[in-house]
Parts: structure tokens; C-alpha cells; sequence
């Protein structure tokens, strides 16, 4: 059995798979509170699985982009249990966990995050000859440049607020293929993610594995009645 737990945005889920396939997932809007909220919901999810944590044989987390403070609990608490439980752990791109519900499509998938200071966090992947590719590594652009890049039909997904959407259609016309039901990062995608690395021998180092963070949070001195500005708890 395999748990798989996303604290990168506010939106965090947990799930248990068994070889990829979800028996049973959790899904709750966190509003940075996953400090306090993710032990507990970890221990509901063991007990509605009716299974106890020496049935868990891999932990897979999404380590970034996204929030720093989730991020920071998510990884810290996958690490934690894969060193007491000594079991593989794996590290999967939330922006890569957001493109894969899409992959059947066949087309360029370009996942989308809000970063800050008019940054976005985006990265490209495409399912070629039943092989998930990644054709463009994470980074952070504006949206006018990542529109510049994009010369054909593309599916965007992730945090599709209506600005973004607007100028993507603006920009991109038809090129842009915006579905309905836009999809968040899950644990559930996560697990299929992860399972797929595991079966194929690979893991990461408890020790050495990071969050991803594209940039570091920005984080003021403290003056007389101010502590950090507004964006010290985006990571990127």
C-alpha cells in the first residue's frame, strides 16, 4: 500500500493506493493551516482504510512548486514516516501531478501556478507513444512569455484564475484549450504518479530530498510593527 500526501497549494489531499490504483482519498481546503491539519487527517484516512501506518510500503509527496509553509510540512512528514517506517520515497512535481489527468489527450499539456510579483510557475509534458515526457522543465516566466513560446494547440491547466484565462485566450485564440473541469493537484494522480517511478526501481533519498522551491520565499528584516511582507509564505 502506498500513501500519497499533497500540501502544496490549499487545496491538500492524502490517499492510500495499492499499485497505483486509490482505495481512498481525503481532500480538504487547508488555507495554510496543514501544519496542524494533515497528522490528524493521516491518522482518519489509516482508520477509514481500516489498516494501521506498518501497512504503508511507500510514501509519495509532491514537493513543489507551491506553497512554502505546506510544502515544508508535506516533504518533512513523508520523510519522517519513509526513515521510522524504512520505506521508498518518492518526490513527484506538483505541476507534473496537475498535467497528468490530462495525458490521455495526447497533447501538450502546460500546467500554470500563481507565483507572485506577476511570475507564474509552468512547466510542459506530453503523453508521445504511450510515453509521459517532460518537454520543459519547471520555471518561472510571465504569462506573455510562456504565450510567446506556445505554437500549437495546448491544453493549460492548474490555477486558472479568470485573469489568467482571459489573456491566455487573448493571446492564444484557439491554440488554448482550456478545459471545463480544470484539475487541481490530488493525491490521487499523485499515487498513479508515483507507483509508475516505483515499478520502474526508482525512489529518493529521505535524506537528501527537498521541496522545490523556484525561488526563495522573500522574507523582510522585521522594522518597528512589521514582521514579513505578503508574499513570505510563497515558496516557487
Amino acid at each position: 500500500m502506498e500513501l500519497a500526501i499533497d500540501t502544496s497549494s490549499n487545496t491538500a489531499s492524502i490517499a492510500l493506493s495499492h499499485k497505483g490504483e486509490v482505495l481512498v482519498e481525503l481532500i480538504w481546503q487547508s488555507a495554510q493551516n496543514h501544519t496542524v491539519e494533515l497528522t490528524p487527517n493521516l491518522v482518519h484516512i489509516l482508520h477509514q482504510a481500516k489498516v494501521g501506518p506498518g501497512s504503508i510500503e511507500a510514501v509519495i509527496v509532491a514537493k513543489g512548486p507551491g506553497s512554502f509553509n505546506g510544502l515544508r510540512i508535506g516533504v518533512s512528514i513523508a520523510k519522517g514516516l519513509a526513515f521510522s517506517l524504512n520505506i521508498p520515497l518518492l518526490g513527484i512535481s506538483t505541476l507534473e501531478n496537475e498535467a497528468y489527468p490530462f495525458a490521455y489527450t495526447d497533447l501538450p499539456i502546460c500546467p500554470i501556478h500563481k507565483a507572485g510579483r506577476e511570475k507564474i510557475a509552468t512547466a510542459l509534458y506530453q503523453q508521445k507513444n504511450d510515453q509521459w515526457c517532460c518537454l520543459e522543465k519547471e520555471h518561472l516566466a510571465t504569462l506573455k512569455e510562456l504565450c510567446q513560446r506556445i505554437h500549437r494547440r495546448t491544453i493549460f491547466c492548474g490555477e486558472l484564475v479568470p485573469d489568467i484565462v482571459n489573456e491566455t485566450r487573448q493571446s492564444l485564440g484557439k491554440r488554448a484549450i482550456i478545459p471545463q473541469v480544470n484539475t487541481l493537484s490530488r493525491a490521487g494522480s499523485l499515487a498513479t504518479l508515483g507507483w509508475q517511478r516505483l515499478a520502474n526501481g526508482e525512489r529518493d533519498d529521505p535524506a537528501t530530498l527537498q521541496p522545490l522551491y523556484l525561488r526563495p520565499p522573500h522574507i523582510t528584516k522585521p522594522g518597528k510593527g512589521k514582521f514579513i511582507n505578503e508574499n513570505a509564505k510563497i515558496g516557487f
